[in-house]
């Protein structure tokens, strides 16, 4: 073929990938849980872990009161998705065979009844997150990937302690409000997301970005983004399609070289 023949592709023949479609509670059931296991196999890898610390938790699509988590004390590069646990809005688990770490349920708990629109939250005692939330600060416009966090993060100024009692989680609730994460001070990060992908997308580029500005004011004096391209950028990467998108080969990744999770 020469290049006189080249012609150019209709775009209705372009694969683009988009959130699926379900017909029944069972099928979206499944589906999040699968990518619940799946995010918890990334952090693993990404080295997330920090021994029994940590959980993500997907809303169920039937029992919206109830949410799937990771069993406390197994870690998350050995999680499949019969490991996972559904826990009620009292705390108990009421499908698994595991007990529920019970900062897991105080903070998420609040959360998911805080934000009827969050299906799931990711936190976990990451390095840089750590660090950054040390400083008690927010992240800064620095990089175009921070951006997606622009006036679209809160910072829970206190600490008191593990997160055992349901009005902590209450009032980690109120710091994150309208935004897709929060900072908590001398603890971690915590994001939210209208999918599994997403919230776990936004933890894992969130966490990165705090290693990024750590990184810069290490070096020297940073240059910020402007407050209006900042919130420019942020329009065009800070939404959950973005968040759910951007997780899509991170998942097949894992999916290829961790097939038992499955299970």
């Amino acid at each position: 073929m020469s290049l006189s023949d080249l012609q150019p592709v209709p775009a209705d023949r372009l694969a683009f990938r988009t959130p699926p479609a379900f017909e029944n509670a069972a099928d979206e059931r499944r589906h999040r849980k699968e990518r619940l296991a799946a995010a918890l196999r990334l952090f693993g890898r990404f080295g997330f872990e920090e021994g029994v610390a940590g959980h993500i938790t997907a809303r169920d699509p039937e029992h919206t009161d109830h949410f799937w988590v990771n069993p406390f004390g197994m870690s998350f590069r050995q999680i499949r998705v019969s490991d996972l646990i559904l826990v009620n809005h009292e705390g108990q688990v009421v499908d698994g065979r595991h007990h529920v770490n019970q900062a897991a349920f105080a903070i998420h708990s609040m959360v998911h009844q805080a934000r009827p629109d969050v299906v799931a939250a990711a936190h976990s005692h990451s390095v840089h997150g750590k660090a950054l939330s040390s400083l008690g600060t927010l992240l800064e416009p620095l990089t175009q990937d921070a951006c997606a966090f622009y006036e679209d993060h809160g910072l829970f100024d206190d600490y008191t302690g593990v997160v055992v009692e349901t009005e902590e989680g209450r009032r980690i609730a109120q710091a994150l409000g309208s935004h897709k994460a929060v900072i908590l001070r001398n603890h971690g990060l915590l994001t939210v997301g209208d999918s599994v992908e997403a919230a776990a997308w936004w933890f894992i580029t969130m966490e990165r970005s705090c290693q990024a500005q750590l990184l810069a004011k290490a070096a020297g004096p940073t240059v910020p983004i402007s407050h209006e391209n900042a919130k420019l950028t942020h329009g065009q990467i800070g939404n959950d399609f973005v968040g759910w998108l951007n997780f899509q080969p991170l998942l097949d990744q894992i999916l290829a070289s961790d097939p038992d999770l499955l299970d």
